[in-house]
């Protein structure tokens, strides 16, 4: 599975937009429930507005509540991040903090989340962000049975060496986004399809001209 999902997605990263540990961590929470695409629409004018933690935290809550508004579930969304900032600014002197066990104490932070902004704003991999992408995909392929995240993100943590953890959330992540779908997985166009337990379809040409599909089909960042 590794090199072929390795040449599909060869330098993966993420799709939302940010600049900081903290610009990550407010556009992770606003992507519950939503696409990155929709919160890379919004953030810029949200960071425009409230550019440190301590202006968004600061921030009135209905003015916050319809600049995030699109992104779904504005009301709960814009407590998350208020809360969440104020938090690092009481406690964490306006700094993300560099640990899983921290950062879970934030309003809006469960382990998926805090997983993310450690690896790609600050470089700590204390574990593997599961989101719904990777938890289906890992499924699928027989990397673990589990259903809770946790227990997802676990079972990967004991396949794959701490120094592969945040790449491979990001390869499995945008694989589920780009090919193994939740509904209509593209199967025949899979180049992991050989390999997967749960495939549904034949594979319909060689799998290294698979993954050039699944390359193509990943926007470039």
């Amino acid at each position: 599975m590794g090199p072929r999902l390795a040449e599909a997605v060869p330098s993966p990263k993420l799709e939302l937009d940010f600049e900081n540990a903290w610009q990550l961590l407010i556009a992770t929470i606003l992507s519950a429930q939503s696409t990155d695409a929709r919160v890379n629409l919004v953030t810029p004018r949200l960071f425009e507005l409230y550019p440190t933690p301590a202006a968004l935290a600061a921030a009135p809550q209905p003015e916050v509540e319809q600049v995030v508004k699109s992104t779904g579930f504005f009301r709960n969304k814009a407590k998350a991040i208020r809360g969440a900032s104020a938090m690092l600014v009481e406690r964490f002197g306006g700094e993300v903090p560099a640990t899983v066990e921290q950062m879970v104490e934030l309003p809006g932070v469960a382990r998926k989340t805090a997983n993310m902004v450690l690896s790609n704003a600050l470089g700590v991999h204390q574990g593997i962000a599961v989101d719904t992408h990777v938890g289906r995909v890992a499924r699928r392929l027989g990397l673990c049975a589990e259903e809770k995240p946790e227990k997802v993100e676990a079972a990967l943590c004991q396949l794959f060496p701490r120094e592969a953890w945040n790449q491979t959330a990001l390869r499995l992540q945008l694989h589920g986004r780009y090919v193994c779908t939740a509904k209509s997985p593209d199967c025949p166009g899979c180049p992991l399809n050989e390999v997967c337990p749960g495939r549904e379809k034949p594979p319909e040409d060689d799998w290294r001209a698979r993954a050039g599909r699944e390359r193509a089909r990943i926007p470039a960042r």
